[in-house]
């Protein structure tokens, strides 16, 4: 077997549940069970996700490549490749790329976070 060839049972991006959203944003279902999700998401340069917070699901925000601009509560953070941040459930929060760069990160949820969202007005 090539050595780049995927193992039974694993998961890519490949091979992944793909979904798009916001504007031009993509995300890729690695790990979806009733106790956790994990999801790889791509945010292009200048985009982002509206502010929300989540009612039960707490996140980690795992920054893979690029930089993002992580607002909690009304506070912005500078996260790098290598650099995460914990959400918890009632946190209102926004990602952001402002750089000329795609991001790419991991959002692990636990609860999973979908149908837990409330969008801010």
């Amino acid at each position: 077997m090539p050595k780049d060839a995927a193992q039974p049972g694993s998961v890519s991006r490949e091979n992944a549940q793909h979904y798009r959203w916001g504007s031009d944003c993509d995300g890729w279902h690695l790990v979806t069970d009733e106790n956790l999700s994990v999801i790889e998401e791509l945010i292009p340069p200048g985009g982002c996700e509206v502010r929300h917070h989540h009612q039960k699901a707490q996140q980690f925000f795992y920054i893979l490549s690029g930089e993002v601009m992580m607002e909690v509560e009304g506070r912005n953070t500078l996260l790098r490749a290598g650099s995460g941040i914990r959400v918890l459930p009632g946190a209102r929060h926004q990602i952001s790329n402002p750089s000329s760069g795609p991001v790419r990160f991991l959002v692990i949820s636990q609860p999973p976070s979908h149908g837990d969202r409330v969008t801010e007005s």
